[in-house]
């Protein structure tokens, strides 16, 4: 399980809203990844969890970006506890 600290001005670049917003969140990238690259190589994925954490300017550590490409990896949910300053 992972965390992150996310100030509550850039929540949005995290979380899907549903406000039709342009840009695409983190979540939603997460989720496609999920769903199309289960079982491929954590490296693989982890190269564009990290283009799409950059994207959101979301500050994972590499840490943080290959333990969630295990989840997509595995299929395991993978949990991230966000706090927002």
């Amino acid at each position: 399980m992972g965390e992150i600290n996310v100030s509550s001005h850039n929540l949005g670049r995290l979380l899907a809203d549903g406000t039709g917003t342009p840009a695409r969140s983190y979540q939603a990238a997460f989720a496609e990844l999920a769903e199309s690259h289960q079982g491929r190589p954590a490296a693989e994925i982890a190269a564009l969890l990290r283009r799409a954490a950059d994207e959101a300017l979301l500050g994972f550590t590499a840490a943080d970006l290959y333990e969630q490409a295990e989840a997509i990896r595995t299929g395991q949910r993978y949990l991230l506890r966000i706090r927002v300053t």
